[in-house]
C-alpha cells in the first residue's frame, strides 16, 4: 500500500454494514451518468417537436454527452490524483446540477446539445471518482466482486430510468425529466459530502501541466495489462452505446411501440446485463477473470454474427430482436466488470489516471461507434447490428493478441 491510499487497512476495519453502505454510495455515483443517458430517451420525439427539430438532431445530444464524458474523464483523472478524490467530485457534481437546470429551461436544439456536453463533463467526475475509490478502498482481490456489486446498483438505472422517463414525459413533459436529474445530482453531492471517506491524500508531486499529464497517461498506456483489457473492454462496451443510440428509433419509429412500452422493453433488456454481472460474481469463485472475459466475448461475437445474418435477410421481428439484444447484453454483463478489474489491477499510485483513461477509452470509442449510426438510413436493425458486430470482433481480436504480451508482475505502478 502506498502512503496516499487507505486500501487494505481501511478494508480490514470495515464492517459488513459499512461495506454495503459504501457500495450503495459508490453505486449511486456510478449510476448518475447512465441515468442521465437513459431517462430522457423516451422523450426524443417530444424534444424534437418542442425544439422544432428532428429525431436525428436530438440524437446528437446523446453523442455530445458521450463525447463530454470521454473528454471529462481525462480532465478529472489528474485532478483526482493531485487534489484527492472528493474536491474534484464536488466541483463536477455542481457543474452537473447547473447543466441539468439549463437543459430543463432550454429553447433550442443547439443549446440543448451543448448543455448535454457540459452535463456530461460534470457527471463523469462521479464516474471516475467512484472507480478510483474502489481501487483505493479495496484490495485487488476484491475489485472484480466490488465492480460487480456496483453494477447491481448501477443496473437499476436502465431498468427504472427509461420506464420512469416514459411516464414522466407523457404526464409532465420532457423538461421534468431534467428536473429529476437535477435532484439526483443534488442527492449525490450531499451523500458524498456526508458519508464518503477521502480515500486518497492529495499528491503534491503530481503536476497539472500538460506535458507531465500526457507522460503520465502514456506510462499507463504502456502497461500491457492495461492496454489489453482497457481496449478490449472499451470495444466490447461500444456495442452498448450503439444499441442505446439506435433503440429509440428502432423501437418507437420502426416497430411503432409507445413511449411507455419502449421504457419497459429497455428495462427488460437491462435485466440481461444486470443478471449476468451478478452471475459473474458467483463464477469468480471458480474461474479467473481472464477466463470469464474470453468466454463472454466469444459468446458475444457468435450472437451478433447470427443476429446480423438474420437482420440482413429479414428473418427477425420485434420479439427476435429483443431476444438477440438480451443475449448480447448478458455477454457484456460478464465481460465488463472483469475488463474493469483487470485494467486497474497493475496500478496503485496512478489509479485515478488509469481509471480516467479507461473511462475515456470506453466513452470515446462508444461515442465514435454510436456516431457511425448517423451515416446509415436506419430503416431496419441492420446498421445497429453491423456496427455491434464490428466492435465485438475487434474486442475479441485485441484480447486474443494483447494478452500474449502480458507478463505476471507485482502491482504498484
Amino acid at each position: 500500500m502506498t502512503k496516499s491510499r487507505l486500501s487494505n487497512n481501511y478494508f480490514c476495519g470495515m464492517t459488513q454494514k459499512r461495506y454495503l453502505f459504501l457500495i450503495l454510495i459508490l453505486g449511486s455515483l456510478t449510476a448518475l451518468g447512465p441515468f442521465s443517458i437513459d431517462m430522457y430517451l423516451p422523450g426524443f420525439k417530444a424534444i424534437a417537436k418542442d425544439l422544432n427539430t428532428t429525431d436525428a438532431k436530438v440524437a446528437w445530444s446523446l453523442s455530445s454527452y458521450f463525447i463530454g464524458i470521454s473528454a471529462g474523464q481525462l480532465l478529472y483523472g489528474p485532478l483526482l490524483d493531485r487534489f484527492g478524490r472528493k474536491k474534484p467530485l464536488f466541483i463536477g457534481l455542481l457543474v452537473y446540477i447547473l447543466a441539468a437546470a439549463g437543459c430543463a429551461l432550454v429553447k433550442d436544439i443547439d443549446s440543448f446539445i451543448v448543455l448535454r456536453f457540459v452535463q456530461a463533463i460534470g457527471s463523469c467526475a462521479a464516474t471516475v471518482a467512484s472507480v478510483a475509490m474502489v481501487r483505493d478502498l479495496f484490495p485487488v482481490s476484491e475489485n472484480a466482486k466490488v465492480f460487480a456489486l456496483l453494477m447491481l446498483v448501477l443496473s437499476v438505472s436502465p431498468m427504472i430510468a427509461p420506464t420512469v422517463g416514459g411516464y414522466v414525459t407523457v404526464a409532465f413533459g420532457w423538461h421534468t425529466v431534467f428536473l429529476i436529474l437535477l435532484g439526483l445530482g443534488l442527492f449525490n453531492l450531499i451523500a458524498s459530502w456526508l458519508w464518503l471517506p477521502e480515500s486518497y491524500k492529495p499528491d503534491t508531486t503530481m503536476s497539472l501541466k500538460p506535458k507531465p499529464i500526457i507522460n503520465n497517461f502514456i506510462a499507463v498506456l504502456r502497461e500491457p495489462t492495461f492496454y489489453t483489457y482497457a481496449f478490449t473492454g472499451a470495444m466490447a462496451f461500444a456495442g452498448l452505446f450503439v444499441y442505446i443510440t439506435s433503440s429509440p428509433i428502432l423501437f418507437m419509429s420502426l416497430f411503432k411501440v409507445k413511449e411507455e412500452t419502449y421504457g419497459w422493453i429497455f428495462a427488460f433488456l437491462s435485466v440481461g446485463f444486470i443478471g449476468a454481472s451478478q452471475v459473474n460474481t458467483l463464477m469468480l469463485r471458480k474461474y479467473k477473470s481472464e477466463q470469464l472475459i474470453f468466454a463472454a466475448l466469444i459468446g458475444q461475437v457468435i450472437t451478433v454474427i447470427v443476429f446480423l445474418i438474420g437482420s440482413i435477410n429479414g428473418w427477425f421481428g420485434l420479439a427476435e430482436t429483443i431476444g438477440f439484444l438480451f443475449v448480447f447484453l448478458c455477454c457484456l454483463g460478464v465481460a465488463n466488470p472483469n475488463a474493469l478489474a483487470l485494467s486497474l489491477a497493475p496500478f496503485s499510485k496512478n489509479a485515478g489516471s488509469a481509471s480516467a483513461l479507461m473511462g475515456a477509452l470506453q466513452m470515446g470509442l462508444g461515442a465514435l461507434a454510436s456516431a457511425c449510426i448517423g451515416f446509415f438510413e436506419q430503416t431496419s436493425a441492420v446498421p445497429m447490428v453491423l456496427i455491434m458486430t464490428v466492435t465485438s470482433v475487434i474486442a475479441l481480436t485485441v484480447l486474443f493478441f494483447g494478452r500474449k504480451n502480458i507478463v505476471a508482475a507485482p502491482a504498484g505502478n
